[in-house]
């Protein structure tokens, strides 16, 4: 609990930073309620910071019974941080002078302090929150409803500031996106790899010999054959990638490999054996 609150705390100062000092200064707007909140304090005399909190609670509300308690209060934690850290930033000069540094930096920051956040259990936005709701509704995918969401978002800013602040406004959002990637799943990009053939037991002992990886056989059954075989199993390095087809294709050019992404490995043993 110390050790997500801590991050969280760190995730929620950092995006407070990069709104403040980074994109209001310029009009440039995040997606989601920050967004809105931005254009309503420019056109209101209500500050940024009570905006990002009043606008937020409410779908907090609406998601406790579906989201939990620890969510909830991690989520209710981080934007109480990020709504004090902009009010006490809110008369700090921007700290870049020129707009696109604004928007590279901006979104950089504003992504890792939201990757954080998401990392160690909570959110900094409730348009996520309720379209968590909402696909469970229309059976619509989490990530169509924020971007449809995010669409109409821009389109008012353009009315709002400028048609250019707009599409800086994208631009930041794209690079945030990215590193909310990046810091979420993290930097070393693992490969789940599934194999079938028939020299299954000499292709998995190639692999822990050649390559220091463990495998799983899998028992299956051909659909169109009905014949009883094993198919290989195992997890590599994007790196190892390259040689683990090369080692499966010496033994079977016929083989047949799957590739998946896969964006976190926990548990069993996943630390590399030496190589013979």
């Amino acid at each position: 609990m110390l050790i997500r609150a801590v991050f969280i705390t760190i995730g929620s100062i950092l995006m407070g930073v990069a709104l403040e000092l980074f994109l209001v200064p310029f009009n440039i707007i995040d997606g989601g309620i920050a967004g809105v909140s931005i254009m309503l304090a420019e056109l209101t005399p209500l500050s940024l910071s009570l905006y990002l909190f009043l606008l937020n609670v409410p779908f907090l509300v609406l998601g406790y019974k579906q989201l939990g308690k620890t969510f909830a209060v991690s989520t209710l934690y981080g934007i109480t941080i990020m709504s004090i850290t902009t009010a006490l930033l809110h008369h700090v000069d921007a700290f870049p002078d020129d707009k696109l540094l604004a928007v590279l930096f901006g979104g950089m920051i504003l992504g890792a302090g939201v990757g954080l956040v998401i990392r160690y259990g909570g959110a900094l936005d409730g348009i996520e929150i309720i379209s968590i709701l909402i696909s469970k509704k229309l059976r619509m995918a989490v990530g169509q409803i924020i971007m449809l969401f995010n669409v109409v978002i821009f389109l008012i800013a353009g009315f709002v500031f400028e048609w250019s602040s707009a599409m800086y406004s994208m631009v930041t959002y794209y690079i945030a996106i990215k590193v909310i990637d990046i810091v979420v799943e993290g930097l070393e990009e693992s490969k789940s790899v599934t194999i079938i053939s028939k020299e299954y037991d000499e292709i998995s002992q190639a692999i822990m010999d050649r390559l220091g990886r463990g495998t799983t056989l899998l028992l299956a059954r051909g659909g169109y054959t009905g014949d009883e075989t094993q198919v290989i199993y195992c997890v590599v390095s994007r790196l190892e990638l390259a040689k683990l087809k090369s080692i499966v294709h010496s033994i079977d050019e016929r083989a047949f490999i799957a590739v998946e992404h896969v964006s976190d490995v926990m548990g069993g043993n996943f630390s590399k054996s030496s190589i013979h």
